[in-house]
């Protein structure tokens, strides 16, 4: 009997075009071999070019849906992208207490076309009611900005934010780079004491959705998988600017990442043994 696949979560918003949300979460999640299930927390009407429209699924729904996962599949791993309400992010916080599951925290809060999936009323649920249960967050600028109430603009202001994220409660940080002033694009990567500076060439200035999303849940998926925290940051920034490398040219507004960009030979390997 073939072994069992490790099976990841993502507790998000549906982007209906496929670039963003629940929609990239899944494609990534399969992609690094992991099976992947969804807890749709806000539904969008989008495509490419514009985002028009926002429901927030109600805080019983999302539990209700959250729960009825957790109760029958062996969840290795949990991520959280755009959650819409404070009610929904204490929703998911009363779920998760108490269990050992890694959860990856994507503070979603504006989306790339510029509409807010985060009301301003959930940063005090966010930052006392579920960063501490998560393993990670992987705020960019912009989100680390809203969430520390200071500026963020070089790669000094962003280890200052991750240290205050840490002492908020996050045990661990990725503060993404992509909009610092650097030459190139530069994550900090925070945990206790330690702050690493993971760097990369800033990739070809084209306009593209989903980039947080598929980053969280490449994450996601590889700590579902056994990795290690920092190995699994490395590994999807590394996956991550591939798939920006050879992004399709879908639709006629901010391309989608090209979700089938090749993995590390490791895993590869792995999943063809399996």
């Amino acid at each position: 009997m073939a072994e069992k696949r490790p099976v990841a979560l993502s507790i998000a918003g549906s982007d209906p075009s496929g670039g963003a949300g629940i929609q990239a979460d899944l494609k990534t999640f399969h992609q690094h071999g992991v099976y992947g299930g969804a807890v749709v927390s806000l539904l969008t009407v989008q495509n490419t070019q514009r985002l028009a429209r926002v429901e927030v699924v109600s805080a019983d729904l999302v539990a209700a849906q959250l729960n009825a996962v957790i109760a029958d599949l062996h969840v290795a791993a949990i991520k959280t992208g755009a959650l819409g309400s404070a009610e929904v992010v204490d929703a998911v916080a009363d779920s998760l207490a108490g269990r050992a599951i890694p959860l990856v925290i994507d503070p979603v809060r504006i989306a790339s076309h510029g509409a807010a999936l985060l009301e301003d009323g959930a940063r005090a649920a966010l930052i006392e009611r579920l960063m501490p249960l998560a393993h990670l967050i992987t705020p960019n600028a912009a989100e680390a900005e809203w969430l520390t109430g200071r500026a963020v603009r070089s790669v000094a202001d962003a280890e200052r934010a991750a240290g205050e994220l840490l002492a908020a409660g996050a045990r661990a940080v990725l503060l993404k780079g992509g909009h610092l002033d650097a030459q190139d694009a530069v994550d900090v990567y925070a945990v206790g004491a330690e702050r690493l500076l993971l760097r990369a060439p800033r990739a070809p200035d084209v306009a593209r959705h989903g980039l947080g999303c598929s980053l969280s849940a490449a994450i996601t998926a590889r700590l579902a998988r056994g990795e290690q925290l920092l190995d699994a940051c490395r590994a999807a920034k590394a996956w991550l600017r591939a798939a920006m490398q050879s992004a399709p040219a879908i639709g006629a507004g901010r391309r989608p990442v090209d979700h089938f960009a090749s993995l590390p030979s490791a895993l590869e390997e792995e999943d063809r043994a399996r």
